[in-house]
């Protein structure tokens, strides 16, 4: 039964977060198109790893290190809008799923030409 709160916790995070991402004033994270992909929050909700994409992969560390910079202001939000007993401390990865995804798509498209034309 907690696996499933926890579930609920982690998607409300993520919609949250995605959110106040958009209000944040540092240039490294305002003027780059960052999306929130998912948030793990541990059993005991004292930490959380929020997963992030950026377009762009060349910039990705500079938006790491804006959120970085911006997580006390994002956690005090995340305070403010979820009722959580302990607020998680936050920690922002770098996640290349959707670019590694776009790999494989290529990879596909690449044989499915090389049958077309033989």
């Amino acid at each position: 039964m907690a696996g499933y709160r926890r579930d609920r916790v982690n998607d409300q995070m993520t919609k949250e977060i995605s959110e106040i991402i958009r209000t944040v004033k540092d240039p490294r994270v305002s003027e780059a198109f960052v999306s929130i992909t998912a948030s793990n929050v541990t059993p005991d909700y004292k930490f959380a790893k929020i997963y992030f994409s950026v377009i762009g992969k060349d910039n990705a560390a500079e938006v790491k290190k804006g959120l970085q910079s911006a997580a006390g202001y994002i956690r005090k939000q995340v305070a403010e809008r979820m009722n959580l007993r302990q607020t998680p401390e936050l920690t922002f990865v770098y996640d290349d799923s959707l670019e590694y995804g776009a790999g494989i798509e290529k990879l596909f498209k690449k044989i499915e030409d090389e049958r077309d034309g033989q």
